[in-house]
């Protein structure tokens, strides 16, 4: 098993836990977890086949370890984005599994959901050394509502977004658990509120690498320095396998920690927000922007996706007010050569006697 520095035994790793055969996957012990402590590590939600089918794609498409190419990528957003030429990745994208558990936590129709984020990049282990301050080897401890959200979270029993990683390989072959703090009830000084805490925010200059970060706050906050000590010393790690899901939220301290030298850690991550809440953006070009692809990929996963994998992209469900005769017929015409049924949506016009 693989340790980062300040880890002292396997107490501070958290297993995964096994999602139900059915649906809706999320047992009513692993909702409470993400509802109390801010996130939940589990297995079992997405088939290790499609998992698989995904990792061997991007270990293609990604320079190997140690290549000198790997040793000079150091931050994000390398990767596949949605919509992608990879099957399978905009398969795990749009997995019915994936949006059920996140309608559980948010308690709402999968209907309901937004997309905002789908990406995967590698990330490499390389020697320790200091690599300036966007550097994401060793991360310092944050919360992601900063370049989520042009707001702040709600409070915390109203959470708005589910954010996700899903692993692609296993945990003690590469290192690089993420580490996450559980927070212990409302009163948790922990989650203090507002959290303003962490760079980015306010003047607080948006430094990733963790000695440099937390060296500006012991020169320029000293407080908040002393708050930050305290939420390292609370933090514990996911024992993350292949396929493994980590649900977080906007609001969960959390952070990403070194891997083993010359290896590679693939994930993929995501973001589903409540269709009301769209002060959360997209993270990544509008979706019909893909539509200037020449392999026509969006078009394809529009006319051959279910009404609520459509619905997470914001195409308006059956029964939505946007709908007319008229309006049917034309997207039916536009997707019908790929395979388009536009039946539900007659049907559900049908239904209200517009």
């Amino acid at each position: 098993m693989s340790f980062p520095a300040n880890v002292s035994s396997n107490r501070d790793f958290l297993k995964p836990t096994l999602t139900l055969a059915e649906n809706p996957p999320l047992t009513e012990m692993q909702v409470r977890e993400w509802v109390e402590k801010g996130f939940v590590l589990v297995d079992g939600l997405l088939p290790l086949s499609l998992i698989q089918r995904l990792a061997k794609s991007a270990r293609r498409r990604f320079p190997a370890p140690t290549s000198d190419e790997a040793q000079h990528l150091n931050d994000f957003g390398a990767g596949m984005t949605f919509p992608d030429e990879d099957p399978a990745f905009n398969e795990l994208t749009l997995h019915p599994r994936l949006a059920e558990a996140v309608a559980q936590l948010l308690t709402v129709a999968i209907h309901e959901l937004r997309l905002t984020q789908s990406d995967l990049w590698p990330k490499y282990g390389r020697p320790e050394g200091d690599r300036g301050d966007y550097d994401n080897q060793d991360q310092r401890i944050h919360v992601d509502y900063p370049n989520h959200t042009m707001t702040h979270p709600a409070p915390w029993d109203e959470p708005e977004a589910v954010e996700v990683i899903v692993y692609l390989c296993d945990q003690q072959e590469v290192g690089g658990p993420t580490a996450v703090v559980p927070r212990e009830g409302r009163d948790d000084g922990a989650y203090r509120w507002p959290i303003t805490d962490t760079p980015g925010i306010d003047d607080i200059p948006w430094i990733n690498d963790r000695v440099r970060a937390e060296a500006w706050f012991r020169k320029h906050r000293p407080r908040i320095a002393d708050f930050r000590s305290h939420l390292y010393r609370r933090e514990i790690y996911t024992d993350y396998t292949t396929g493994s899901v980590l649900l977080y939220r906007h609001d969960t301290w959390h952070r990403g920690t070194p891997l083993q030298f010359g290896s590679m850690r693939l994930a993929h991550n995501l973001t589903f927000r409540k269709m009301d809440a769209e002060w959360i953006s997209t993270l990544h070009p509008g979706w019909a922007w893909a539509m200037y692809q020449r392999d026509q990929r969006m078009e394809r996963i529009v006319a051959n996706s279910n009404t609520d994998q459509r619905a997470l992209l914001g195409f308006p469900a059956p029964g939505d007010p946007y709908w007319t005769k008229e309006k049917i017929d034309a997207v039916e015409a536009r997707y019908g050569s790929f395979g388009f049924d536009a039946s539900p949506y007659r049907d559900a016009l049908a239904w209200t006697g517009r």
